[in-house]
């Protein structure tokens, strides 16, 4: 009788599980902290004083997930600092969902349905170390150094004082902790929403036709914007020759400027406001904007930024473009039988919900102050740690006081986006009717003997 081979036994149930959340983990953090390592160094922030990369790194990873940094220091009752950053720097944030959304699919390849149970057992698994992660990034973010007082006045007024002001920064943990877990959550249901890789429960099935072509439409656009983003970028390092500088805003900020630049070209508004010199990688046009007369609130949209430069008018078109492709592509993938008004209502609510994740992960809040017996004073330090945890491509070159507020009108701007998805939803499904595209996927939720043929 022929003995049967025997087989090489794998890590048990319940181990394989925790090692498949720690590959997600870890892969998304890597390629977190290698964009940003490559941004942060073409920025400047390897040259900070006191072997501070490092916890710049993590401080930038921080402001990735949601969190924010603040800024602290002084010299005793003679000197104070009151500064604070709040802002993502989304093309770290971006890689790291990506790549997470990579590794959490391929651990559910080849199949077509998963148990509801063991999908929250993987998501609470994940959700788990990834908490332990946010709490030694929140650790590793901080860092204290001292500041140069700057001019030689103030250096002879601060030596005779015997003031040595030092700056430091920590990644604040009630935000960076708890949106941070939020942000994960974010990722792992954008996967489910997005791709047709992921498996859901069977009780959910049904739900996936009216989520899953518009939401995967909408990210395409998105991914689009950065598309488009990157070959200028490039165009713009070659052309005017300030590579490192230019790659630096790629590797950090692209997104937020981008995507703030659909929604522009929608007709949303942003308000905000630029004092000083931060060392953001904000464009001229924008930057002048903000720079409102008398220190005012200035608004962002379509009109003001063409008065600082009429290319900025291409952005109504490009919007326009881009959603009609998305509308399209919508109704390619949608289940065949689905209504035009369908199509059109799912493209609305899909468009209203990306505008409002836009705005939220565009918002910009950034401060700082230090002062010597009232009177702003200082020389690099501080500038340059405000400016390269930001992708800084100009940091200070003193610290006095400034600040960047940049946040966006979401009670006219998501009514916009679904105004806008309503239209090219319905214009979409009509162009895929009329090319033959349209619904060629069968519905998963029929079965496939009452799908029909293939389109």
């Amino acid at each position: 009788m022929q003995q049967p081979t025997p087989r090489v036994a794998g890590p048990p149930g319940a181990l394989r599980g925790w090692l498949d959340a720690l590959a997600v983990v870890l892969a998304g953090v890597a390629a977190m902290a290698a964009v940003a390592a490559l941004g942060l160094w073409l920025a400047g922030a390897n040259d900070l004083p006191g072997g501070g990369f490092p916890s710049v790194l993590a401080a930038t990873l921080a402001l990735a997930v949601g969190g924010s940094v603040q800024l602290d220091g002084g010299a005793g009752q003679f000197a104070a600092l009151d500064a604070g950053i709040s802002a993502m720097p989304l093309s770290v944030s971006l890689a790291g969902a990506v790549v997470m959304a990579e590794v959490f699919l391929r651990q559910l390849r080849f199949r077509a349905v998963a148990a509801g149970g063991e999908l929250l057992g993987r998501i609470a698994r994940t959700v788990a170390l990834w908490l332990v992660a946010l709490v030694l990034l929140t650790l590793g973010a901080r860092h204290t150094f001292t500041v140069p007082l700057g001019n030689d006045l103030v250096q002879s007024i601060g030596g005779a004082l015997g003031l040595t002001p030092e700056v430091g920064f920590h990644a604040d943990a009630p935000s960076t902790i708890g949106i941070g877990l939020a942000w994960l959550l974010a990722v792992l249901a954008g996967t489910f929403a997005v791709s047709r890789r992921a498996p859901l429960p069977r009780s959910l099935v049904r739900y996936q036709p009216a989520v899953r072509p518009a939401a995967f439409a909408l990210w395409a656009v998105l991914l689009g914007y950065v598309a488009i983003g990157v070959v200028t970028g490039v165009l713009t390092a070659v052309v005017h020759g300030n590579a490192k500088q230019t790659m630096a805003v790629v590797l950090l900020a692209l997104p937020n400027l981008v995507w703030m630049a659909f929604g522009v070209g929608l007709g949303a508004e942003w308000h905000g406001r630029l004092d000083g010199a931060l060392g953001l990688p904000v464009p001229e046009p924008l930057a002048e904007v903000l720079r409102a007369p008398g220190g005012g609130t200035a608004t962002v949209d379509l009109g003001t930024l063409a008065d600082q430069d009429a290319r900025s008018w291409w952005l109504l078109p490009l919007a326009a473009v881009l959603m009609l492709a998305a509308g399209f592509l919508a109704a390619h993938r949608s289940p065949r039988g689905v209504p035009l008004w369908q199509h059109a209502v799912r493209f609305a609510l899909a468009a209203a919900v990306t505008m409002l994740l836009v705005g939220l992960w565009t918002r910009v809040d950034a401060s700082y102050g230090l002062s010597v017996l009232g009177v702003g004073v200082g020389e690099g330090g501080l500038g340059d740690l405000l400016g390269s945890v930001l992708g800084g491509t100009n940091p200070l070159s003193g610290l006095g006081s400034g600040s960047l507020t940049l946040q966006p009108v979401l009670l006219t701007a998501v009514p916009l986006a679904a105004g806008w998805g309503l239209l090219t939803g319905a214009l979409g499904a009509l162009l895929a009717a009329r090319t033959g595209r349209r619904g060629e996927v069968a519905d998963p939720a029929r079965p496939a003997d009452a799908a029909g043929p293939p389109g």
